[in-house]
């Protein structure tokens, strides 16, 4: 329960921060629309990520790893598209708003201790 939780918890703060950072690029409504974003950006993770990551598995070993940057990026933007409430508006705003998650996503886990093989 506490890692459900805490996967909902990490893209909503990082969403939140990232829109305080970025007031032009990263648009949220309401809080509402973030902890719609979170869930949504948990479940794309959860399914469609894999599924893109394998597909893209040779550009990934071609730049060493950095195309990762980009599917996270298209995770973000396509979770904005979903939620009406959420906008992202460009391809850096997607990018940074992306590296804030995964970084608040790796500091919390640091942090509280939760995470995988538990």
């Amino acid at each position: 329960m506490i890692g459900l939780l805490f996967r909902w918890l990490v893209p909503f703060l990082a969403l939140l921060l990232a829109a305080y950072l970025l007031p032009e690029g990263i648009i949220v409504s309401d809080y509402g629309a973030a902890a719609a974003f979170a869930f949504v950006l948990a479940v794309l993770n959860a399914f469609v990520r894999p599924v893109v990551r394998l597909l893209t598995l040779p550009l990934t070993c071609l730049t060493l790893g950095l195309f990762h940057f980009v599917i996270n990026a298209i995770m973000f933007g396509l979770a904005a598209t979903l939620v009406p409430g959420v906008q992202v508006v460009g391809v850096v705003p997607a990018v940074v708003g992306a590296l804030l998650v995964s970084a608040l996503g790796v500091l919390m886990s640091w942090f509280i201790g939760g995470g995988r093989g538990r």
